[in-house]
């Protein structure tokens, strides 16, 4: 695997922590805010990634074997979750409904802190895997102007 592959891979780790990251703050600062009757709810978000692959042309031409493994890093998308509105009972609220609940998004502070947590140690073994392969090139280059 080429030097410029193994940042690449390292880099698109890091952009998919970073959106994680980000999707868990939104998602933490709409928990508390109440839904308003006949709009459409807020909904929690979730980030999904998956192998990014790269064709077998881009390969050939990168000087690769057409049977190198085919994975060049990770991309990712945000989804918005499906669940039902969490309910608060709280009749003095001034957007309770008839019955005195209140609606917020469904989210759940802990998970969400859980995956802020995971993302900020996978872009920190992404950063890791990004200046070991750095230190190796820059190595890999001094043994090589010695005479």
């Amino acid at each position: 695997m080429a030097l410029w592959h193994t940042l690449a891979i390292s880099q698109s780790g890091m952009q998919v922590e970073e959106l994680r990251m980000q999707t868990a703050a939104k998602n933490i600062a709409m928990a508390n805010i109440p839904q308003v009757a006949g709009q459409a709810a807020l909904k929690p978000w979730k980030v999904m990634a998956q192998q990014q692959a790269v064709s077998p042309f881009y390969r050939l031409f990168a000087g690769e074997s057409a049977r190198a493994p085919a994975f060049n890093g990770v991309s990712a998308y945000v989804m918005e979750q499906s669940q039902p509105p969490r309910q608060v009972l709280d009749p003095q609220h001034p957007m309770a409904n008839a019955q005195g609940y209140v609606e917020y998004p469904a989210v759940n502070a802990v998970e969400e802190m859980m995956a802020m947590t995971m993302a900020v140690r996978a872009y920190e073994a992404n950063v890791t895997a990004f200046n070991a392969a750095k230190a190796m090139a820059t190595k890999a280059l001094d043994i090589g102007g010695q005479r």
